[in-house]
């Protein structure tokens, strides 16, 4: 198993900051560079990597990245029994508090499979915007 690369608090909040605007606007216009929002999503997993260790549950938020989390059984081959996958806004308004995992959900912009795939919404927020 490849060891977890530590995410630094401060780039976390810089990277969030950057789409900030976006993030909250009700009605996003024009998207923040690829960069920043990739940025932003990938310190965001891996932090929820780091303090949510495991492999039970795999976060994908395609194109960026997919990662896995959550004590419990570790999956190795094929498709995870336990995912949980949407887009990069969504899942930024996740990480901030701006929306819950069960109002993602209803609305569709969250997909989950398997009985544990939900246990990530315990850790969610990451960080108050």
């Amino acid at each position: 198993m490849t060891a977890r690369r530590k995410i630094d608090p401060v780039q976390l909040r810089a990277a969030l900051t950057a789409v900030r605007d976006w993030l909250l606007a009700p009605e996003p216009a024009v998207a923040p560079a690829r960069a920043d929002l990739a940025a932003a999503v990938r310190l965001s997993a891996r932090t929820l990597e780091n303090i949510a260790p495991g492999a039970s549950v795999e976060v994908r938020v395609p194109p960026f990245v997919a990662v896995q989390c959550i004590a419990g059984p570790r999956h190795t081959r094929g498709t995870p029994p336990n995912v949980v996958e949407t887009d990069p806004r969504t899942w930024l308004l996740l990480v901030t508090g701006a929306v819950t995992f069960e109002e993602a959900a209803a609305a569709g912009s969250l997909s989950t499979s398997g009985v544990r795939a939900a246990e990530i919404a315990h850790w969610l927020p990451l960080l108050r915007l």
